[in-house]
């Protein structure tokens, strides 16, 4: 996924952490000014990877525009 060409760059900085934090002497702090992001950014990326696994690299789905329903037509009476 993180040579693949076609994958998103936010999808493959993602995967480099956790592919960082796998290895026993990262700093996160070092780790967080590499990708220019903050500890807690780092932190939080962990902790969705050990809650949904692999899938915690895609972006989380988002509720969007509410949906808008239009009044109901008037009946004849």
């Amino acid at each position: 996924m993180v040579h693949d060409g076609r994958t998103e760059q936010r999808v493959a900085r993602r995967a480099r952490i956790l592919l960082a934090m796998a290895e026993p002497d990262t700093v996160v702090q070092e780790l967080a000014e590499y990708f220019g992001l903050d500890r807690t950014s780092i932190w939080s990326l962990c902790r969705r990877f050990e809650a949904l696994g692999v899938t915690a690299v895609w972006d989380a789905p988002r509720s969007g525009r509410p949906p808008r329903l239009s009044p109901p037509a008037a009946r004849p009476g």
